[in-house]
């Protein structure tokens, strides 16, 4: 992992992303000089920067597509199918900026020509890639010393997330003879070592990483063998700081206050929030132009359908406990809750045939840009709840009240990387990606939440 400002990202993705924006304009540039010249120098000689601008739209396009995070280590048939979009909006791109008038280019077939050359080494490039990441050889050896529910949370996430493909999880180390294999288990366990054996076992099994899932370590974490080895270049983490490397999330189950307080993280200096401040005005300034005749035909919308009000107002809990009027496009019917508050449910039969359009499209969500422009919220942040729930999330669940340390946003880590929450249980897990948040927090993180958030917005996935 390469740390971004704080944010966890693959190294190879990073060196992904790199290779194949070269790719993309040593095709674009090479076919047009191919195009016009007679010799081979002559194709060397025109050179330039022309294919920029076709380059830098595929290469956006595909970063809409997904196609730089970990779902692109998901499958043939997954990339395949998301690098064949990506090249079919690339298309739409260029042929928009043309009916606007930009100047692409004198001569059209190069850029055809650029194309078909780039789909071509794009795809020898993610082929093999995606061997690579296959190769066992090439994929990091993790044993976990615990196996607990804990150890089982590893296990889990190299089982079922993309980024586990890039481990090996070899089995547990338990703490005492006697102990028995974890839950579903199939990997095998073994006792802790002697004293002084520890990396001889890891060398000997070729460890790469030693992930420390132990929950009571008073007197029985052996912190002289895990020195021993860290020191020998073998890496050790707690399950912790695993997770959030990992899957960009801290998990619950594995935290405790003390973890909280001595990591880095969870500051915002003075000249960080007055940025994001500054940013929060400039887009929802540049955004409120265009979201005004949107928000305008979903109003008249909501008012032939049941000639109910259009504004939507309720109160939300915000940064440090203080409650605001959060304002969204009514998607409901008038007396949605006429019974008392209750969680929004898939397929809610509350939900009018406008609002389910305006809620998969998220126009609903415009009007919230006055609450950026009054301080009150942010574009990027946990998700504002209402007080009735968030005194029962308090009781319920460890840490909720560490989300209200931030303002919140019309979009977050949480919305991006998680369904929409309709209850308890969704609200613990959405609380660990945004604890994540949180702590990593940067302009880098917000600037990848929003292109995430395009993505969302286009698939439709997660609202209600």
């Amino acid at each position: 992992m390469f740390g971004v400002f704080g944010h966890h990202v693959p190294r190879s993705l990073l060196l992904l992303l790199l290779l194949e924006a070269l790719t993309l304009l040593f095709s674009f540039e090479l076919a047009r000089a191919w195009s016009s010249a007679h010799t081979l120098a002559d194709v060397f000689d025109s050179l330039g920067k022309d294919g920029l601008l076709p380059a830098a739209i595929l290469l956006g396009s595909m970063q809409l597509a997904g196609l730089h995070d970990d779902h692109a280590v998901e499958g043939l048939l997954g990339m395949s199918l998301r690098l064949a979009g990506a090249f079919a909006v690339g298309v739409l791109g260029l042929a928009a900026l043309v009916l606007a008038g930009v100047n692409v280019s004198d001569n059209g077939r190069w850029i055809a020509s650029g194309m078909v050359l780039a789909l071509g080494l794009i795809t020898v490039e993610r082929l093999c890639l995606f061997r690579w990441m296959f190769f066992d050889r090439f994929r990091r050896r993790v044993i976990v010393l615990g196996n607990g529910v804990r150890a089982q949370e590893v296990e889990r996430l190299i089982d079922e997330l993309p980024s586990g493909k890039r481990f090996r999880l070899l089995g547990y180390l338990a703490e005492t003879p006697d102990a028995t294999r974890p839950m579903r288990s199939s990997r095998p366990v073994w006792y802790l070592p002697e004293e002084g054996q520890l990396l001889d076992f890891v060398r000997r099994h070729n460890v790469g990483e030693i992930v420390v899932a132990v929950r009571e370590r008073r007197g029985k974490l052996p912190v002289q063998q895990l020195l021993e080895c860290k020191l020998n270049d073998i890496r050790v983490n707690d399950v912790s700081s695993f997770m959030e490397r990992e899957a960009g999330e801290i998990r619950l189950d594995s935290l405790n206050a003390s973890w909280l307080i001595f990591h880095d993280g969870f500051l915002r200096g003075g000249f960080g929030s007055f940025l994001k401040r500054l940013v929060d005005i400039c887009a929802s300034l540049a955004l409120l132009v265009p979201a005004l005749p949107l928000m305008a035909l979903a109003a008249l919308a909501i008012k032939l359908e049941d000639g109910g009000a259009v504004l939507f107002t309720q109160v939300r809990v915000g940064q440090h406990g203080r409650t605001f009027q959060l304002r969204k496009l009514r998607s409901m019917r008038v007396d949605a809750e006429a019974h008392g508050a209750c969680w929004a449910a898939e397929n809610d039969r509350r939900v009018t045939r406008v609002g389910g359009f305006i809620r998969k499209t998220r126009i609903d969500e415009l009007p919230q840009i006055i609450n950026v422009l009054r301080g009150e919220m942010s574009f990027v942040g946990p998700r504002p709840e209402r007080p009735e729930f968030v005194s029962e999330l308090t009781r319920e669940i460890p840490f909720f009240g560490a989300r209200h340390s931030v303002k919140p946003g019309i979009t977050g880590w949480a919305q991006v990387r998680y369904p929409y929450g309709a209850s308890i249980k969704d609200s613990r897990r959405k609380l660990e990606y945004d604890l994540y948040y949180i702590k990593n927090y940067s302009i880098f993180l917000d600037a990848l939440i929003l292109l995430h958030t395009v993505r969302v917005v286009l698939s439709g996935r997660g609202a209600r």
